[in-house]
């Protein structure tokens, strides 16, 4: 399902719900809102009242010393992911996590400004599972693509294009479909078959990945209380 944009108004609400039920988990559900960004909203409401629940389009920079300091910490094992994001204020644990994974990878760490101008233009394939995660990495990061870009050594025009089909028609508009233009009804019996094998392995994924989330969120809804 696309994921809407929230005004302020309604950010507070949902803020002021989480406060009467204390259940991120409950209050996720009720929402149609991912229980990490209600967490998040709350931290920012509690931090910095209204102005906190503000969309911003500025677009942040971050120092190489910062960044390496931030992933120093994480390694420590001291620190969880949101709480080094709130530590060095950063916009979002995602752009964390993206630094890193290049960190993991060996690549080299650099100031923002200098990775913004080495991705401006520069793209790369990825599987749908990977644009699905940078869509919502992008959404949840107020849709700054060229932080997204960054994080995720993609194009600015590949976000930009996929977070348009993500709003239009959700995860589906993501699937590459080039070369898969052959019509369901041209089809053999025995392609119609393998085609529909292939949908219920595919189902049958989602719902498992779908059970271990659902898991998941229970044991930290655990460790909240």
């Amino acid at each position: 399902m696309p994921r809407k944009s929230y005004s302020v108004e309604e950010k507070y609400q949902i803020v002021k719900a989480l406060g009467e039920v204390n259940s991120s988990l409950q209050v996720s559900s009720i929402y149609k809102v991912h229980f990490s960004t209600v967490l998040e909203w709350k931290y920012k409401f509690d931090t910095f009242g209204l102005e906190g629940l503000k969309e911003t389009s500025s677009w942040k920079k971050y120092s190489k010393e910062l960044k390496l300091s931030a992933i120093q910490d994480y390694a420590s094992g001291n620190y969880s992911i949101r709480e080094i994001t709130r530590m060095y204020e950063i916009s979002d644990p995602s752009v964390l996590r993206g630094w890193i994974k290049k960190y993991n990878s060996h690549s080299e760490i650099k100031d923002t400004s200098q990775e913004r101008t080495s991705s401006m233009t520069k793209g790369r394939k990825t599987t749908w599972e990977e644009r699905i995660q940078i869509v919502l990495d992008c959404l949840g990061n107020k849709k700054d693509y060229q932080e997204a870009a960054n994080t995720h050594q993609v194009s600015y025009q590949q976000i930009y294009q996929w977070v348009k089909k993500y709003e239009a028609g959700g995860v589906d508009a993501l699937k590459d479909r080039r070369g898969s233009t052959k019509e369901e009804l041209e089809l053999t019996p025995e392609e119609k078959m393998t085609l529909q094998m292939k949908k219920l392995e595919r189902e049958n994924e989602r719902l498992r990945a779908e059970n271990l989330f659902l898991k998941k969120l229970e044991e930290i809804e655990r460790r909240q209380k």
